[in-house]
């Protein structure tokens, strides 16, 4: 992806959030912005209150395998370590990374997914939630995690805009 690609699909993000409406839109514009840049089969975003101890679906372009619906608890374990302590990416490339933090690996296996990166949205040293990104084995290279960076700022756009 050239610098120009990312450019352009940076201005159509802007454009979107910018003048569509809908409590939906921010999330399909940011879905529509790493399909550009990334690429990824399943698209989520996670809502992550730690006052309430809960972490929430808020968008899915799956919703009959990932559904938007109710909270669960939070689970103090290496991955919340790395991506919500740590603000750190979480990349996993093969179906059996996954299998070691996720439970319901199978599910993710039936859907074509053997890979993810999770991205921690911050502000003000809170976290927002999470954008969650998975595809076939070993789709997040290098290259990829590295772009992966253009989508911090229009998370954050996103979450504010949706709210």
């Amino acid at each position: 992806m050239t610098s120009q690609d990312i450019h352009a699909a940076l201005g159509a993000f802007h454009r979107a959030i910018a003048e569509e409406t809908g409590p939906q839109k921010p999330w399909q514009a940011l879905q529509a912005l790493a399909q550009q840049i990334v690429g990824a089969k399943l698209f989520t975003v996670t809502t992550v209150d730690l006052d309430a101890e809960v972490a929430r679906r808020l968008y899915t372009n799956m919703p009959e395998a990932y559904p938007v619906s109710g909270t669960k608890p939070i689970t103090v374990d290496p991955w919340f370590q790395q991506v919500v302590i740590g603000k750190q990416l979480f990349v996993a490339n093969t179906l059996e990374a996954i299998a070691g933090h996720f439970p319901d690996w199978e599910l993710i296996g039936s859907i074509g997914c053997r890979s993810c990166i999770n991205m921690p949205v911050f502000v003000r040293g809170k976290v927002l939630g999470t954008v969650n990104m998975l595809d076939v084995e070993g789709h997040f290279t290098p290259d990829r995690v590295a772009l992966v960076e253009h989508l911090r700022i229009p998370a954050i756009a996103a979450f504010l805009a949706a709210r």
